[in-house]
């Protein structure tokens, strides 16, 4: 029997959760190995192509573009034609979305404001799509199918939140002029939709443009690959559905490829040298890891709650209160995009070092306490 999109798609993102879990422990224990030296030395390799960068910025800024790409893909399927079309449905994920970024956010600046650490009160309020539907595809069929539908859609709007505070909050100091070099790129490849272009490639080199001059202008280049993924047409054209296609072509070269090579490149932490004790004593460390445990579960999960104490939504079919929390912890796992968010929020290596400490730390446990509620939940309905 073939499967659904969504069933394919939720297929994808469990098997990619497994290979970005397998390339962050490599990472870890390269960094932590006598070859740590050329970890760093490789991704520190310059890449002269045009601009000046280094391996890691390559897949930091461009390849992740890619995965912001599909990422803007999904979030318009969502819009015209998934969940977030019907707004009852959609109601009572996205105000427990909106509580699973507000709460870990200002749980985070609660300690850290006023402090060299403050800047980064985006980290915990993320979610990792892969790692949290493949740790509720691990559970089996001891969970509704509808939960991780229910998930999904939380976690696509957090990464709509995280966008747009990554556009607003981490953009540098901005050039109007590239700014409008991307906008003019941009609307160069609306022209070409309305001319009937439906061959990937012919947006390729406008793409191209739009990347380059966003990353000129200050603002992230990820964006670049959000805003061209929202300009993508929808239904069929010519007998051809562009936007499954371009989903069907690069949701696998995503979660196989660029985020466990995103994951290699920026999860290894030395985890020598005190990194371990200065983490522990850190307030970064610890206000990232209430962020992603407390602020998740009691964010997503509390949120959820007072909408259906208010009426602003239904739980799915299958699903119960129960399954709500087990779900709002597994919230927590905030990894590729909490990462990539330190990534920008700091400078300093060993600021750096302590934020990825608390993240692998914070995202492990929530992990951990979403599993055990939701067996937990099972054994209380068990005959």
């Amino acid at each position: 029997m073939k499967r659904t999109a969504l069933a394919e798609f939720l297929h994808d993102e469990a098997a990619g959760g497994i290979v970005l879990a397998l390339a962050t422990v490599v990472a870890l224990v390269w960094a932590n190995s006598p070859l740590g030296d050329d970890y760093v030395a490789l991704w520190e390799t310059k890449l002269d192509l045009g601009l000046e960068l280094d391996l890691h910025h390559w897949i930091n800024d461009g390849l992740m573009a890619i995965f912001f790409f599909v990422v803007g893909l999904e979030i318009k399927r969502e819009l015209v034609c998934g969940e977030l079309q019907d707004r009852r449905t959609a109601t009572l994920p996205v105000v427990a979305a909106i509580g699973g970024v507000a709460l870990p956010a200002l749980l985070f600046t609660l300690l850290t404001a006023g402090t060299p650490d403050a800047p980064g009160w985006a980290i915990p309020a993320a979610t990792d799509i892969a790692f949290a539907v493949g740790v509720l595809a691990l559970l089996g069929d001891r969970i509704p199918a509808s939960l991780k539908l229910f998930l999904l859609t939380i976690a696509i709007v957090d990464d709509i939140l995280a966008i747009a505070i990554i556009a607003v909050f981490y953009a540098d100091d901005l050039s109007i002029l590239w700014l409008a070099g991307s906008a003019l790129g941009l609307v160069g490849m609306v022209g070409l939709r309305r001319l009937g272009a439906t061959r990937p490639w012919q947006y390729v080199p406008l793409a191209i443009v739009v990347w380059v001059a966003m990353h000129e202008s200050g603002v992230h280049a990820t964006i670049a690959g959000v805003l061209i993924g929202l300009l993508m047409p929808t239904g069929e054209i010519d007998g051809r559905n562009v936007l499954e296609e371009l989903e069907d072509r690069l949701h696998n070269v995503t979660a196989f490829a660029i985020v466990p090579l995103f994951a290699l490149a920026n999860a290894g932490v030395d985890l020598g040298g005190g990194t371990l004790q200065d983490a522990a004593s850190s307030t970064l460390a610890w206000a990232i890891v209430l962020g992603l445990v407390v602020g998740k579960l009691l964010g997503i999960g509390g949120a959820a709650m007072l909408a259906l104490r208010a009426g602003w939504g239904v739980l799915p079919d299958g699903v119960d209160r129960g399954h709500v929390w087990g779900a709002a912890a597994l919230g927590g796992i905030g990894f590729t995009v909490s990462l990539f968010i330190a990534q920008l929020a700091y400078v300093d290596g060993a600021q750096i070092a302590i934020a990825k400490v608390g993240i692998l730390v914070g995202s492990l446990v929530s992990g951990a306490l979403g599993v055990l509620l939701l067996l937990r939940r099972r054994a209380q309905v068990a005959p």
